[in-house]
């Protein structure tokens, strides 16, 4: 399989050519990157117009400032898309869905099978707790640009459901005479060193807490949960996708 990979100089970029190395199912065919010397077995380019490699596939862990032309190369080449990047705004989010009428998507916040289980089990956990307060904390390395993560309003989006969708969101907290409205979920973000990940989801009830964790060890978790979506993707008619529909939690 084909891969035009978006973000190839970055440092998830560089982790799925490692993991690819290993794979002889998956050729990095092409790439689009920042002229930084890189060193790589492919050509990565600055413009989508100067791609010439045969494509099967592509996958995006770049920025969410390149979504339009990720979008618009997809297309017009009839390619299957991975979406694996934050940050993106409302209306950006809209172009992706209208994009998805038009080629198979793929578009997941976080590509870890552990992080697409425990968002099933976060809903269960909020709908089973109704009076259990709720707090999102979320752990990532120093040079994270989009705070909260993507993974976090994933999280809050899944206890929400869990809960009517009759609670509100409220990014971090400042100052005093600060009562906590039953609706609110606190989401919480640390930066530092090298945290690669970390979430938490914490129901806190009368005289007890339950807190659920996923660590994630390394970015090859992500890679390898990209692969696995570009495995799937390019078996998918037209339409939005993501990672409950491989799989099936």
């Amino acid at each position: 399989m084909n891969i035009l990979l978006i973000g190839a100089t970055g440092s998830m970029g560089k982790t799925i050519i490692d993991v690819c190395k290993k794979l002889d199912e998956f050729k990095i065919s092409a790439g689009i990157g920042e002229n930084s010397g890189f060193e790589t077995s492919f050509p990565i380019y600055q413009d989508f117009s100067l791609i010439k490699e045969e494509v099967d596939v592509v996958l995006d862990f770049s920025n969410h400032r390149l979504i339009s032309d990720i979008l618009k190369f997809s297309i017009e080449n009839n390619k299957p898309l991975v979406i694996a990047t934050t940050g993106y705004t409302e209306e950006q989010i809209r172009e992706i869905e209208e994009a998805s009428k038009y080629i198979p998507i793929l578009f997941s916040g976080n590509m870890s099978i552990g992080i697409n289980l425990l968002l099933n089990v976060v809903e269960n956990l909020s709908k089973s707790l109704p009076e259990f307060d709720i707090e999102i904390i979320e752990k990532h390395h120093n040079l994270k640009k989009d705070s909260p993560s993507g993974t976090a309003r994933m999280l809050f989006k899944s206890v929400n459901s869990g809960r009517d969708n009759s609670l509100k969101e409220l990014y971090g907290r400042e100052g005093s005479n600060l009562s906590r409205d039953k609706r609110e979920v606190g989401i919480h973000a640390v930066r530092g060193g090298t945290i690669v990940g970390e979430h938490t989801v914490m129901f806190s009830g009368l005289d007890e807490v339950l807190e659920v964790t996923h660590i994630a060890q390394s970015k090859k978790i992500f890679a390898n949960g990209g692969l696995t979506a570009c495995r799937y993707i390019v078996n998918q008619e037209v339409g939005l996708y993501n990672m409950k529909d491989i799989f099936k939690f």
